[in-house]
C-alpha cells in the first residue's frame, strides 16, 4: 500500500515526501474563481482563505510542478466539489488545461456530471481520473459506471465496511483502489454533507450532539475538553489497525486526509502510517500484526477514534 497525503502549499511538499508519502494531492483555486464565484460554489469542499489548505496562484502551481519533477512523487489536483453549474463546466475543462500544461495529470472527480462532461469531450483520455469519497459510491454498478466514463481509481468514501471493500474491488479488480486511514473521521457520508469548510462558519460536524443507544461511544461529541489524550496518532480518525485486511481487500493506496493540519502533525502522521505498513509487511499473521501495532504504535492505547472498529487494538 501506499500512502498518499494532502498538502495544502509546495512549502509541504518537500517534508511530507521525506517523511515517507509516495503520493499527494492538494486543491487549486484560481483567484479568478474565487473574484466570481466565492466560497457558496466552491471549486473543491476546502473554501477557505484564511489557513493554507489549498493552492491559490499558478505560480506556486508551478513550483510544485518543478518539486514534481525533481523527487518524482506524483500529486493529484482535487475538482471534487459535489456538484457545479453548467457554465463551470468549460471553466473547469481550461483548469485542467492549465494543470496539464504545468505537469500534472492526475485530478479527484466527486461530481458526476463532471465526469460525463470530461468524457464527452475526450478530456478523460488525456488525464487520470480518480472517483472521490465524496461521490459516495455505493456498490459495483456505481463503480462499474465510473470506469466506462474514465476512472481508473475508485476512492472509498468514509463509511464503507471493509467487508464492501473487498466485494467491490474483486469485481472490478483492473481499477486502483484507495481508503481513508487517517484522521477527519467525518460523521457524513461525504456526497451527503453540505456544510460549508469555510472561515466564517463552523462544520456542521463540530456542532455539539449526541445520538442514543448503540452509538454512545462512538460519536458522542459531548467529551469533556479536559479530556486525557492516549494517543497522539488518529485522534480525529485512525484505520491503522485495518491495513491487514485491507492489504487482503486489495487497496493499493491509502489516505491520509492533512490539508490545512500543522505540517509536523502531517508529518508525524506519515512516519506512523510508514511504520504501521513496516509491520504489515514483517507481520506473519493478523494476530501477530495486532500484537506488534499495540507494542508499537499504541503501547498507552489508542484514540479510540477508529474507522473499522472491528479491528481495534484494545
Amino acid at each position: 500500500m501506499k500512502i498518499t497525503a494532502g498538502i495544502g502549499s509546495a512549502d509541504a511538499y518537500i517534508p511530507c515526501v521525506e517523511a515517507g508519502a509516495q503520493e499527494l494531492f492538494c486543491g487549486y483555486v484560481p483567484a479568478d474563481w474565487m473574484e466570481k464565484y466565492g466560497i457558496f460554489l466552491p471549486l473543491n469542499r476546502r473554501e477557505v482563505l484564511y489557513y493554507p489548505v489549498q493552492i491559490g496562484a499558478r505560480s506556486e502551481l508551478q513550483i510544485l510542478g518543478s518539486m514534481k519533477e525533481v523527487y518524482g512523487v506524483p500529486v493529484t489536483i482535487t475538482l471534487n466539489s459535489l456538484y457545479y453549474m453548467p457554465e463551470q463546466y468549460p471553466i473547469l475543462a481550461a483548469y485542467i488545461e492549465q494543470c496539464m500544461q504545468d505537469g500534472f495529470s492526475s485530478f479527484i472527480v466527486a461530481d458526476m456530471a463532471l465526469l460525463v462532461y470530461l468524457h464527452a469531450q475526450g478530456i478523460d483520455r488525456h488525464i487520470q481520473l480518480h472517483i472521490s469519497g465524496e461521490l459516495s459510491e455505493v456498490n459495483r454498478l456505481t463503480i462499474a459506471q465510473c470506469k466506462q466514463l474514465g476512472a481508473q481509481r475508485i476512492i472509498f468514501h468514509r463509511k464503507t465496511t471493509l467487508a464492501d471493500m473487498h466485494a467491490c474491488t474483486a469485481a472490478q479488480p483492473e481499477l486502483e483502489y484507495e481508503a481513508f486511514v487517517l484522521n477527519e473521521m467525518c460523521h457524513f457520508h461525504g456526497a451527503f454533507c453540505s456544510s460549508l469548510h469555510c472561515d466564517e462558519l463552523p462544520h456542521a460536524c463540530l456542532i455539539p450532539y449526541k445520538l442514543g443507544g448503540a452509538y454512545d461511544s462512538i460519536y458522542s461529541q459531548e467529551k469533556p475538553c479536559d479530556e486525557p489524550v492516549r494517543a497522539r496518532v488518529g485522534q480525529s480518525g485512525c484505520g491503522l489497525c485495518a491495513l491487514w485486511r485491507m492489504k487482503q481487500a486489495g487497496i493499493a493506496y491509502g489516505k491520509l486526509v492533512s490539508r490545512g493540519n500543522f505540517l509536523e502533525e502531517t508529518v508525524r502522521d506519515i512516519r506512523a502510517f510508514r511504520a504501521a505498513l513496516d509491520i504489515v509487511e514483517a507481520s506473519a499473521s493478523e494476530t501477530d500484526f495486532q500484537a506488534q501495532m499495540k507494542k508499537q504504535l499504541f503501547p498507552d492505547g489508542c484514540s479510540g477514534a477508529c474507522y473499522y472498529p472491528v479491528n481495534r487494538v484494545q
